[in-house]
Parts: C-alpha cells; structure tokens; sequence
C-alpha cells in the first residue's frame, strides 16, 4: 500500500489472541477471530432487552399502508446488530378489511425475508371492522437486514372482477407494531470489526456514544474527540447522533475513553502506560457485555494523532489493540468537495448519487415513485440560471396500446414535467432542463423551485404512470386476464450538470448552518473552521461541542481533522477563517451593531425586526429586517439560541454562536442541533430554543459571502430594486437611441458628402 494509508502496528494482544510472527499466521489468526465473532454463542443469562417497534416510526411515511388490488404489497424494514441476537419477535396487526370483500376468499399473507410467517384469512365477521391479531415471527429466519412484507389477496366476487376496484382494500394501522426481544452477545475485543460495536450500520437507532474525559479536557483533547465523533457523525448519516460527555464517570454503555499517560479516569489507573498513540478496546469494567474504545497517548499529542488514526486508518485495524505510527495527508481538500455533496465540477451521474441497489428501479401494477436525493451546497448561484440540464436515460415495460401511459417528474414535492410512454419505445432518451426561474410567467412553462437552492437533500422523483388495461363484462360474457408486472429503470448513466455555476449567498442564513453546516462545510474538512471554547469548559459545553462537529460529519460525509479550537477570543483577531462560537460571545465581538441574542444567566434580551415571517423562505429587505424593539427578560426556565453575524475580521467569514445560559439550556441547544424537524426551524439571524420549540427572526444587516463577476452583481443588485431596475433600463434606452442617432448622422453626412470619405 506504501504511504497511501496511515501506518498503524499490532501492539502486544491479551491472550484471548493469538498472534504469530508470520503474515501467514496472522490472517489465519484474523480469520479464526472472525469466525468467533461471526458464530456467537448465546449465553442463557445475557442480558435483554424488549423493543417495541411500530408502523408509525419504521413504515414509510404516514405509517398506516392501504393495500388495494391493484397495489397488494407492503412492508416494514428493520435491522439488528452484530453484537446482539432476537430471542422471541411477535408482529401485533391492527387492520381493517373492506366491507366488499368475500370472506374465506379474501386473506392477508405475511412473509419474513420472503418466508411465509403466517396467513390471516378474512372472516365474514370481520367485513368493515378494526380487527387486532398476533402473529409469532421466527427468529431463526431474522438476519443482520429484514424486510417484513404484508401481502393482501383481495376478492369481490368469484368471477370477471377488476383488480382495480375501489371496493378491494385493507387499511393497516399505523399502531401496529413489531415486538423483538434482543439478548446481548458475548464478543471478542477484536477491532477489526471497527466501529462495531460502539457503532453499527444495521442499528436504525440514532447513535449514542458517551465521550469520556479525566476532567474537563483541555485544547488538544478537545480536539481530538472533535476529530473523532465528526467522524462516527459522518458514520452515523441520517440517523443522528449525540455524544454526551462525563468527566471521570465510568458510563453505562459502550464508550469512548481519551486518556495520558499522567491524565486519566480512575478507573483506568492500573492501566499500563503506553509509549505511542494507541487505540484499544477493553471489556467495560462493570459489564463484560460492553466494550470500551480507549484512546491513549503519552500527551495530548499523541491523544490527536490517534483521533487522526481513527479518522484516516481505520480500515487497518485488526486486534485487540493497535498503534499508530503518521498519519500523512497526500492531498489537500478542495472547496466544496463534501463526500455526501453532489459534484459542481463536472456532470455528475445517477449511478454516483445512489445510496443503494435497485434504487433506480421499480416494479409493479403500479411501480413506486424512484427517488433520488441531492445535496447541494447552499450558495450556489442559481438565479440567472435558465435551468439546470439533464440527460435522462430510462427503460420501461411498453404499454400494450398507445394510451395517456406517463412518467411524471417532480423536485422537492413540485411538479415540473410530464412525458408520454410511447408503446414503440422508440424514444428512451431525454435532454431535460430543470427551470429555476422565480415566479410563474405568462406563456411560459418555467416553474418556481426556491428550495433547489437550500443546499438541504432535495428530491428528484420520477413518477411512471400506466393506465393498465382491466377485465370488463358480464358474468355470462366475461373476459379475463392476468395483469402484467410493469418494470421501469433509470439508467445509472443518466446525468444532471450543476457546474459553471458561481458560488454567493445573502447571509446571515442560520439555515444553511442547520441544514448543511455552512459556512463552516465550504472545506469539508473543517480546515477554514475556527472554533472558540470557554476555559475550562463544562460538560454541556464540552458535549455541544462534540454533537455539533458531530452534525456537520453528518452533513459532509467526512471527518473535520482540520479544524482549530481556541479558548482565548482575542487570538482569532485578524484569522482569514469562519467561527463557532460555544458558550458565550468574545467581549471582542460584542458589539451593538450585531444582531445576537446574548444569554446570560437569567437575563436575555433580543431585537425584534420591523416585519416579520415565520416561513424560511420568504425572503425579507433591509428595511424590513431593521430593528423596531429591543426587549430584556428574566426568567428560571432554560433557553438557547444559535446566533448568526458577519465577522468583524474578515468580509467573507461568518460568525455562528451556540449559546445557552443553563445545563438544561444546553440540553435544549443539543437536543435542537440533533432534531431534523427543529433543525429545518432554524433560519435568519437569530433562532431562540425553548421547551415549546424553535422561533427564528431576521433582524440586522445582509452580507455577502462568495464571488459573482460584476456584471453578474449588477443584475443581482437590480433584481432587488425594481426601481433602479427601470430607471437603468431607462437610461439604456436613452443611450441607445443616442448612439443610433449619431450612427444614422454619421451615414447620412457620409452619403451626401462622399468626398469628404
């Protein structure tokens, strides 16, 4: 691999493994582990634990399903993770059966991992009532992925029905739900498993992972479990995650434990001293069913190049415990280069943007929608755009006859286009232009899509409509058939172009900080990222730390090894870098000209703009955003709040505040930062968290962040000033019939005077 890689080293293993002194041996002795990992032994007194999943929290949305005739499957999804095993499962049904349907005739087939569990026939007595039914699962038949299918077989009458008929339905309530009983297992302090178990891709749950200090952590510590959890956020994705932290506290849980040689937790004293950076995984002293994952080193040098390991090398790991020996960086990170962004480089493929198999295909009477998510960087600058282009490719089973057969396509849950299926199928390929004007226009198809510029994950759904052809007739002249499956693929080399597009963005705009981190997420790795600490910080303090980088790993795909942390606000004086704040404000930044909502103690005080909207996107003017009241409180009840200004010390740079007067404000802050749906409340200057919730206010002066050409920034100015708008346009006018009056003098003189050429 030579220096592709960070080098990491076995260090001396316990003696649960045996490690030879050849490579030979040593795969052998991997593999051997692997196969004690893999093959776990369920012992009678582990401990349990009982889960209650339902159809409201793993269903696809709204978690009821209505299964008709025509679309007779569904389904619920769930996981289960390495380290544990399902002892008892049991699925609870609640559903109604439509009053049409013929009894005994009429069933519903359920079906683990497309092994059938059980089948519940519909019973005269149950026609049109809510009926309650268990049905044992076998747990032999559950795996590391399981899909529980419901299959509905609806009939009306015995003969010449239409698979299509309203009258065939069976509602299942969102109350239903999957009993699991999960007994812990017994494993091996082996990391090549790594992140398993303080980690693992098939829990659905979001991450908790306790971070652990001796005491209250100093700067390089700070840093490097900053470094660590960006990365398990990164991990983690969509799930979410929160790093609690406790200061010489042994957790109940698996965890993470940063620790020196001379500065460590007490229950780590008689733990030998090491003489490298190391990474290694013990039993939880209380709990041989939980693992620890220490991070140790003779200072706190050594406590950041291991974090770097972990962040870099991880795909090295193997053993109990291991060394790292450099982490060399190869190549510096671009702007606007996050892993879950998509490319503005260059045309970027469907294939690119799948997160999983068969993503970009569908099956069924009637197929589900195919659905494709692109994440954006929130300053793109769209526009002047005339559209975004599309080379759509796709393949779909012909209909039988030429008919009102379509794909729709929709962005963001707004329609944009709709396209014939020819029965030819002569015609599979599209050149495709998404329109991002503002605004409906006369005689013109181009329709609004604001949240293209979010930078959030925005949706691209296709849409195949069949207009299927159904049985009709008499019952003594009846015509009958089998309804066909309809298959429909996009092509994974179809592509979408999001380059040559400039980069600028109106801010402060505390959504794009919520929703993808910005600025901060320009450099995924955080290497334009200052962030400034209390001295001596608390836990809370030390914990929204770690949750917030651990968001932004989320929203990048990438672990922030870059980033700076301070705790001394006038050493950031004069640094080309954007800010986060935790804590409290610099007295260096505290200026009155700023829009923030300064937490102290039990007084607060916030300005209140002249309008104001409570919709993120409705876009207000500086005379709107302007400060009419400025009002001081004082309450006990915990607050927070996320502030947002321009720094004082560079144009370009940002400033973003994460501020709380309390332990529980801080819970607030952090159970926020963690909440998509508080999250997507978060814009403007200024967002207050309470226990109701998040209100958010734009209040002060707009900046600008990025780079648009001047002529660009003229039309940008103009489009914000109709008035200046016409009284240019105006002048234009006036200036061109002047040049066309002495243009047409100039011919004329020349015409009559020709010898004066």
């Amino acid at each position: 691999m030579g220096s592709l890689l960070p080098l990491t080293t076995y260090s001396e293993p316990t003696t649960e493994v045996a490690v030879a002194p050849t490579v030979q041996d040593n795969a052998a002795a991997s593999a051997s582990a692997d196969a004690a990992t893999t093959t776990p032994v369920v012992v009678e007194d582990a401990p349990s634990r009982d889960v209650k999943l339902s159809f409201a929290q793993i269903a696809p949305p709204p978690g009821s399903m209505v299964l008709r005739g025509s679309n007779p499957d569904g389904g619920i999804e769930f996981g289960m993770r390495s380290d544990e095993v399902v002892s008892k499962a049991m699925l609870n049904l609640t559903y109604t059966p439509s009053p049409s349907l013929l009894p005994t005739t009429s069933q519903l087939k359920v079906y683990l991992n497309d092994e059938l569990m059980g089948v519940l026939p519909v019973t005269k007595e149950q026609l049109g009532k809510k009926v309650s039914t268990q049905i044992p699962i076998d747990p032999l038949y559950i795996t590391d992925f399981n899909r529980v299918r419901l299959e509905f077989i609806g009939h009306y009458r015995d003969v010449c029905e239409n698979p299509a008929n309203t009258t065939v339905w069976l509602d299942v309530a969102r109350n239903s739900s999957l009993d699991l009983t999960y007994q812990a297992l017994k494993v091996r302090n082996d990391l090549s498993h790594f992140p398993v178990p303080f980690f693992d891709a098939r829990d659905n749950r979001a991450l908790t992972l306790p971070i652990v200090f001796a005491g209250s952590p100093d700067l390089q510590q700070q840093q490097a479990a900053a470094v660590v959890t960006s990365w398990f956020g990164a991990k983690a994705g969509w799930r979410g995650q929160t790093f609690p932290v406790m200061f010489n506290t042994l957790p109940d849980r698996n965890a993470i434990v940063f620790a020196t040689n001379d500065r460590r937790p007490d229950f780590l004293r008689d733990h030998p001293a090491v003489k490298a950076p190391t990474i290694e995984m013990i039993d939880h002293p209380n709990n041989p069913y939980m693992k620890l994952l220490v991070v140790f080193g003779r200072d706190d040098n050594d406590l950041l190049k291991a974090a770097q390991g972990i962040a870099a090398g991880n795909i090295l790991f193997r053993g109990d415990s291991v060394t790292v020996d450099e982490v060399k960086p190869l190549l510096a990170r671009a702007p606007y280069d996050a892993p879950n962004w998509v490319r503005t480089d260059r045309p970027v493929t469907f294939g690119e943007l799948k997160t999983y198999e068969q993503q970009l295909q569908s099956t069924g009477l009637e197929p589900a929608s195919i659905n494709l998510s692109l994440n954006l960087p929130p300053d793109l600058y769209l526009m002047r755009s005339t559209g975004i282009d599309m080379d759509l490719k796709y393949r779909y089973t012909m209909p039988p006859v030429k008919d009102s057969s379509r794909m729709d396509i929709s962005l963001n849950d707004q329609f944009l286009q709709s396209f014939n299926l020819n029965s030819t199928q002569d015609v599979n390929k599209l050149m495709l232009r998404l329109p991002v004007l503002q605004g409906l226009l006369d005689g013109k198809n181009d329709v609004s899509i604001p949240a293209l510029r979010l930078g959030a994950m925005n949706q691209l759904r296709f849409d195949f409509q069949y207009m299927n052809p159904m049985p009709g007739g008499s019952v003594d002249n009846c015509v009958t058939f089998q309804p066909v499956q309809n298959h429909v693929v996009i092509g994974d080399d179809s592509t979408i172009d999001f380059s040559n597009y400039y980069h600028f963005l109106p801010m402060p705009d505390l959504r794009t900080f919520a929703n993808a981190g910005f600025p901060f997420t320009r450099m995924a790795d955080l290497s334009d990222t200052v962030i400034v600490m209390p001295k001596q910080p608390s836990e809370a303090q030390v914990s929204t730390l770690l949750n917030a980088v651990g968001v932004i790993g989320g929203q990048t795909g990438l672990a922030g090894t870059k980033m700076t942390i301070a705790d001394d606000g006038s050493k950031i004086q004069g640094q080309d870098a954007d800010l986060l704040l935790i804590g409290s404000i610099p007295q260096k930044l505290k200026d009155d000209k700023h829009i923030d909502l300064l937490v102290d103690a039990t007084q607060s005080w916030v300005k209140t703009p002249m309008r104001h909207t409570d919709l993120p996107s409705i876009y207000l003017d500086e005379d709107d955003r302007q400060a009419g009241v400025q009002t001081g409180i004082t309450s006990s009840g915990p607050m927070a709040a996320v502030v947002g200004f321009e720094s004082p010390y560079h144009k370009q740079r940002s400033v973003v505040a994460l501020l709380a007067d309390s332990a529980s404000g801080y819970d607030l802050l952090n159970n926020a930062l963690n909440d998509s749906g508080k999250r997507a409340a978060m814009f403007g200057s200024v967002s207050v968290i309470r226990e109701s919730g998040v209100s958010s206010l734009r209040v002060g002066d707009i900046y600008y962040v990025g780079h648009l050409p001047w002529f660009e920034r003229v039309w940008f100015a103009l489009s914000n000033h109709p008035v200046l708008l016409a009284i240019f346009a105006a002048i234009s006018i006036v200036l061109l019939a002047w040049v066309l009056w002495r243009l047409l003098r100039i011919i004329s003189r020349r015409r009559l005077n020709p010898e004066d050429e």
